[in-house]
């Protein structure tokens, strides 16, 4: 079973997008939740999705700890985090449900007005109009080090993800949490594996925010 986590901090134009690519999946996640960081415009979720169970936030708690709240929420054997300003390839999850791994990564499709701006620091390579972020198909405890060799919405275990927890390597404008959080699940033994196919549409854009 799979919960997808949409992370939402002043996404509320964006959201419905992510969540229909969600319900639109060819194998729909068992368990989708939005998570509204303090802002309240993520409202109009609840009479579009009933299906979707909207968490709004009273005041902002910041990136790290609105993410670890929410994995704690998790009971399902897989969780996914998503931000709310992205959206997923319409045969994800059946992709990644396939793989048995504790860490499943998948390459990026990058998108957006920024997205040019973004991919400067990036090995990326240009097909089909997108600028596509490839990923190894292995990490080491050593090379977990030095960069963060897993992006943020990959599929994890949960229970052994909450073992070591989201954690904060760098500023509050950058916490890095994904990092931190793979980091110690690689240096712990969890296996990984990488389906090598764009299936996150990542959008960098004039309103994105790390907060």
């Amino acid at each position: 079973m799979l919960t997808v986590n949409i992370m939402s901090y002043k996404y509320g134009h964006l959201v419905a997008h992510c969540v229909d690519s969600l319900l639109s999946q060819t194998k729909v996640p068992d368990v989708i939740r939005v998570y509204d960081d303090g802002v309240g415009d993520c409202k109009h979720i609840k009479d579009l999705y009933p299906e979707v169970e909207l968490i709004e936030r009273p005041e902002n708690l910041g990136t790290t700890k609105n993410f670890q709240d929410a994995l704690e929420r998790t009971t399902t054997e897989y969780v996914l985090f998503i931000g709310a300003d992205n959206w997923l390839h319409q045969d994800a999850i059946r992709l990644l449900s396939e793989k048995k791994a504790d860490i499943i990564c998948y390459d990026i499709a990058l998108t957006g007005t920024e997205k040019d701006k973004f991919a400067q620091r990036l090995n990326t390579e240009l097909v089909d109009g997108y600028l596509i972020w490839e990923f190894q198909y292995e990490v080491t405890p050593e090379q977990m080090k030095s960069r963060n060799r897993i992006h943020g919405s990959s599929m994890y275990r949960t229970e052994v993800a909450k073992k070591y927890g989201y954690i904060q390597k760098g500023q509050d404008k950058n916490p890095q949490e994904d990092w931190g959080l793979f980091q110690k699940m690689i240096e712990g033994g969890a296996t990984y594996d990488l389906v090598p196919k764009p299936l996150l549409f990542y959008r960098r854009h004039r309103e994105n925010f790390i907060k």
